[in-house]
């Protein structure tokens, strides 16, 4: 069994407690991790402050600091396969998949790299004579990134890599269900080069770790990714410390099919929103909107490719569904389909656990055709492959069935009408629009969602300014002594 340690202070560390992870593949245990105390929570954020106001990061120029990130996006690359396994044996996320992703994570890291010595200021006009007033923008303190675990090289990786090229550090917390991936990162850490305390990597509880860290007087930034319940408490902990709090939630994210779509990319978007990953994905496009004139034949289509999905092995590069990543996310899958049938939800296919798999926590991809949204499967955030798809007959009905929902993360229309898709994209409440696409990403596109999906954004240049503080300077450019000193100037 596999064994990692903490990275605190750049030193790896057993702690004192550990536990295990399993693999879904399997359910047996697979790794053991420390669990972090909350003295060893406490020492990472006073690692990472001392080394942003005291090591030697603080003397870094923006450019030094940019070509470790870039060092750092270099390794990530160069282990993306071994990062990919890692997580697909920790998450059951398919390897496919988690390589794939694993190396497009190094471009984050260089996307950033290139805007650490791009942070200007200002020279401000302003309205008095004889004064010099300019702006600069500081590092906003000690980051605590907070990740979840179906994602977590990606999810980190939005928020580590803008903080250090704004001048931050940083204490990520993986999640502790599948913190593999982020470990094996720890490594990749210390051998780039990067000053002790400036990145630390430790996975925990809520209690005390979760507490600590959102909690901890010197915590400037809270960048969390996870589920609406965790954020509120986050909320609720970070009124202790004022930190800035940045919110990545969950989401129920509608993708509607127009009778003029192109019916091949439709039916790929479908399976690609809510198949891809095995469903396990924050931007799962799970509620199915199709024009009723095309509804039967884009079922049938999706059905006829569904009986082909190969379920099986996460490894095994010809799987397509691999295991949910926790025998709870089974059970509650099952529950909610259960309860949708009872309710009048109508099982086109699958529903249940594949006889074929005794071992793992494998549910099989499945639809339900439903007549409203007053199903549970409609409703519910499953992180499971299971599709939900209803009727529509006009485009206003299939625009407030979309928007008829807490949540508001991603969202996908499929239409060849250009006028339509710009009228559709800019009436649907939600942070992301894919049009005749689904699950795209880029660390030059801003990611994130409105209502309870957070109205955060993660990706792009302007997240920069998230990590950053303004710092007003006026100099005063007149040879004269200050006037009267009991009038504002």
């Amino acid at each position: 069994m596999k064994h990692f340690k903490h990275y605190i202070n750049g030193k790896f560390d057993d702690g004192s407690q550990q536990f295990d992870t399993l693999n879904p593949a399997n359910g047996k245990p697979w790794a053991s991790f420390p669990a972090a105390t909350e003295q060893d929570s406490n020492f990472a954020i006073e690692s990472a402050h001392s080394a942003l106001y005291d090591g030697p990061w603080s003397k870094l120029t923006p450019t030094q600091r940019g070509k470790l990130i870039h060092k750092l996006g270099d390794l990530i690359a160069k282990h993306a396969s071994e990062l990919g396994d890692l997580e697909t044996q920790d998450s059951g996320k398919l390897a496919v998949e988690t390589r794939a992703q694993s190396s497009y994570v190094a471009d984050y890291y260089y996307y950033y790299a290139g805007l650490a010595d791009k942070i200007q200021g200002e020279v401000l006009p302003i309205d008095k004579p004889d004064m010099q007033v300019f702006t600069t923008r500081e590092p906003i303190g000690v980051v605590v990134a907070i990740v979840p675990w179906n994602a977590q090289l990606f999810l980190s990786a939005t928020k580590i890599a803008p903080a250090l090229a704004a001048g931050n550090t940083v204490v990520v917390k993986a999640s502790e269900q599948a913190p593999a991936a982020l470990f094996k990162f720890a490594e990749l850490v210390d051998k780039s080069g990067f000053p002790p305390g400036v990145i630390n990597v430790i996975t925990g509880f809520p209690e005390p770790c979760g507490r600590v860290l959102t909690t901890h007087p010197k915590v400037a930034r809270i960048a969390f990714t996870g589920g609406t319940e965790v954020a509120r408490h986050i909320v609720r902990n970070s009124a202790e410390n004022f930190a800035h709090v940045s919110l990545e939630l969950g989401g129920k994210s509608p993708m509607i099919i127009f009778d003029d779509c192109n019916i091949e990319g439709a039916v790929n978007g479908i399976i690609a929103g809510n198949f891809g990953a095995s469903g396990q994905s924050c931007v799962a496009g799970s509620r199915v909107f199709i024009h009723r004139s095309i509804h039967s034949k884009i079922i049938k289509l999706v059905t006829e490719r569904a009986k082909k999905i190969i379920v099986g092995d996460p490894l095994d590069n010809n799987t397509q569904v691999g295991p949910l990543a926790t025998e709870h996310q089974v059970e509650r899958a099952c529950k909610v389909v259960q309860n949708s049938i009872k309710q009048g939800a109508k099982l086109v296919f699958g529903g249940k656990i594949p006889s074929q798999h005794k071992e793992g926590w494998y549910f099989e991809p499945t639809l339900l055709d439903c007549s409203n949204q007053e199903f549970d499967c409609v409703k519910t955030e499953l992180f499971a492959p299971v599709i939900s798809v209803i009727a529509f007959d006009t485009e206003e009905e299939a625009v407030a069935m979309a928007n008829d929902s807490d949540y508001g993360l991603g969202s996908g229309v499929f239409t060849e009408n250009l006028a339509r898709a710009h009228r559709v994209s800019s009436k649907i409440h939600s942070g992301i629009v894919w049009i005749n696409t689904y699950r795209a990403i880029s660390p030059i596109s801003p990611f994130g969602g409105f209502k309870l999906s957070g109205g955060s954004r993660e990706a792009g240049i302007d997240a920069m300014h998230e990590y950053t503080r303004t710092k007003t300077t006026w100099i005063n450019t007149s040879s004269e002594p200050m006037s009267n000193p009991f009038i504002m100037r």
